[in-house]
């Protein structure tokens, strides 16, 4: 089964020989048509997510659908692969399934379009775009339930369509999509944007193709590929050895009492490929924390890392795909079975940074960065206005960025360098809820040469009464340290009643109910600490005091004693308790993770959260595989 391209010039591209300046012209077009895209879905877009967020990612391809710029994997080829009808000029394509897709879109909120890109009749690249729809039906507000056990309770699955056909809307298959939404007004909205903005970088293809000939522009993309290769080619022999390393880290559980979720990957190189294997990661989850993972969009995530390491202003291509190899097997949560639950899987997208930046730390630490905020959280809050008008908040929060070997930790950022927070003045215009506090955690970071960055506490005064959905994790493992850096603090949840009573809320939970005037407390995590914190200095330590980054107690983490009322730095205190603590601690260890077992973490879980511990989840052999697995 695979797409049928009907093309009425199949006329072969002549390579031709090409300047320099014009391959870098054809680089920074593609590069270029990415920022007007986005610019478009913020100027078109309705819901808050996606307006003020900037969750929408645009990528473009060569006709072939390797990607030419984007910061994920291009969905194109899995679609060319899986749609079983023609494409035409004018067509425009929709689909949500993360399956169809081969995991290159991992939940059903994400919704993909794909546009094609015709020049004198002939297929000369593809343009997509795949945005994060806030309600799409499904058992709770926002689409994303916990404790879903299969893709079909999450809400509205859309196989590959033409929305389009030849240039016209498919208008039934719109109010499909609109009929299958509490949110529909924002569905009619942020649909429009994505086809606007893929359209634009159709268009952008186009643009470039007629201006320097159609020869010419696919000889410049050959040429990127050859140069993205030929970086990759030298990156693999610099990072990474030949030597087998492996890593693992976790997730803290599926917000059904299962947990912690083991990461684990090995990597090696045999010649100029370097080989990825995940085998060792735990089984896939009865409940929505898996995550369909794409192998070519793990290649570009990964590629990126590595070439921004040498070069962070190249724009990074489908050029290298054979020198990465990728394997995840088969039933684990990076990998389930056809219809495992997946709405949750954004915590496993992260967590793969981490994991990456802690196998490939082993042969060049110095390169490496600590954990950091390796998750989007999720906060959901939904109920009915005083007009009997139905709301829907649905936020992103933010948390510490890792120490790293160039210097501190952003606080309170966004795992995704694009994303942007919510300003509370529009929540609280929009919503029934008040922000009363909107901070950095001091001493929330892991205490380094360089610090970890903070995390983030957000305050919500509920005016109205509703329910409230969370979707976080780091509430059990720690975002570890390296090179000597302390482990970071984790996430904390509570709801604090009328009454004064504080009551603490699991990191995944769904249909809490809330009542008018009470709070929500919703912290999370900071980024790991790089290097040794007793080598920090004191001058660094005591700005952070006075920025309120680090408190008075905090800094003695540090082994520096700060006069709170003066705010200066007892020097020969500070000299007489590094020395102290330098040598109660020993030689610094290369990774900090909070914890020495996983066993020991469990035991001590309760009377540190006030949450039961999890039960670890079955190896994969014992998984009872659905009947129906794809």
């Amino acid at each position: 089964m695979s797409a049928t391209v009907i093309e009425t010039n199949t006329a072969p591209f002549t390579p031709v020989e090409l300047d320099p300046i014009t391959v870098d012209l054809v680089e920074k077009g593609f590069e270029n048509a990415l920022h007007r895209m986005n610019a478009l879905i913020f100027r078109v877009s309705m819901s808050p997510l996606m307006r003020e967020q900037r969750d929408s990612f645009p990528i473009l391809t060569d006709r072939n659908g390797a990607q030419m710029a984007g910061q994920f994997g291009s969905p194109v080829q899995s679609f060319l692969d899986n749609y079983e009808g023609t494409v035409e000029e004018g067509d425009i394509f929709l689909t949500n399934d993360p399956y169809v897709t081969q995991g290159a879109i991992s939940h059903l909120n994400d919704w993909l379009i794909v546009v094609p890109a015709f020049l004198d009749g002939r297929l000369i690249g593809w343009s997509a775009i795949f945005g994060h729809q806030t309600d799409i039906g499904g058992t709770v507000p926002g689409s994303m339930p916990i404790a879903a056990s299969s893709l079909f309770e999450e809400g509205l699955v859309i196989p590959i369509v033409k929305l389009y056909s030849k240039g016209e809307e498919q208008k039934d298959i719109v109010k499909i999509l609109l009929g299958n939404s509490r949110t529909p007004h924002w569905i009619r909205a942020d649909l429009n944007a994505l086809v606007s903005g893929a359209r634009l970088g159709r268009n952008a293809i186009v643009e470039m193709a007629t201006r320097f000939g159609v020869d010419e522009f696919y000889s410049a993309i050959d040429a990127l590929k050859k140069r993205c290769h030929s970086a990759m080619q030298q990156v693999i022999r610099t990072l990474i050895p030949e030597e087998k390393a492996t890593f693992e880290d976790y997730l803290c559980d599926d917000g059904m009492g299962t947990g912690p979720y083991k990461l684990r990957c090995t990597v090696w190189r045999e010649g100029d490929v370097a080989h990825f294997d995940f085998e060792g990661t735990d089984a896939q989850s009865a409940a929505s924390i898996n995550l369909p993972y794409n192998p070519q969009m793990f290649r570009m995530l990964t590629g990126q890392l590595l070439v921004f390491v040498f070069d962070p202003g190249i724009v990074v291509n489908d050029g290298f795909r054979d020198l990465m190899e990728v394997s995840f097997p088969k039933g684990s949560w990076l990998n389930p079975h056809y219809p495992a639950a997946s709405s949750g899987r954004t915590h496993g997208l992260g967590r793969i940074f981490d994991v990456v930046s802690g196998v490939l730390g082993q042969s060049k630490p110095e390169y490496m960065c600590a954990a950091g905020f390796s998750s989007s959280p999720h906060f959901v809050f939904s109920g009915k206005h005083d007009n009997g008008e139905d709301f829907l908040l649905f936020q992103v929060a933010f948390g510490g960025i890792p120490g790293r070997p160039v210097g501190d930790g952003v606080d309170c950022h966004s795992v995704w360098p694009k994303f942007r927070n919510m300003p509370n003045e529009y929540v609280e215009a929009h919503f029934p809820v008040v922000v009363e506090n909107y901070e950095t955690i001091p001493d929330s970071g892991g205490p380094g040469l360089h610090r970890g960055g903070n995390g983030l506490r957000v305050t919500y005064r509920f005016l109205e009464g509703g329910e409230i959905s969370l979707h976080d994790d780091r509430w059990l493992t720690y975002p570890w340290g390296v090179n000597g850096g302390v482990a970071a603090a984790r996430s904390e949840k509570h709801l604090v009643k009328a009454d004064g009573s504080s009551i603490p809320l699991p990191s995944k939970c769904d249909g809490v109910a809330v009542e008018k005037g009470d709070l929500l407390v919703f912290a999370t995590w900071g980024g790991g600490g790089w290097g040794d914190p007793f080598n920090r200095p004191t001058a660094a330590v005591l700005e952070d005091v006075r920025r309120g980054s680090v408190t008075v107690a905090g800094a003695r983490r540090y082994g520096v004693v700060v006069d709170g009322e003066a705010l200066t730095v007892d020097e020969e205190a500070t000299a007489r308790l590094r020395e102290s603590m330098r040598a109660e601690r020993g030689e610094a260890p290369w990774i900090d993770r909070g914890f020495d077992t996983v066993e020991e973490l469990l035991a001590r879980c309760e009377d540190e959260t006030g949450h039961p511990a999890p039960t670890p989840p079955p190896a994969i052999d014992e998984l009872a595989v659905p009947a129906n697995a794809g």
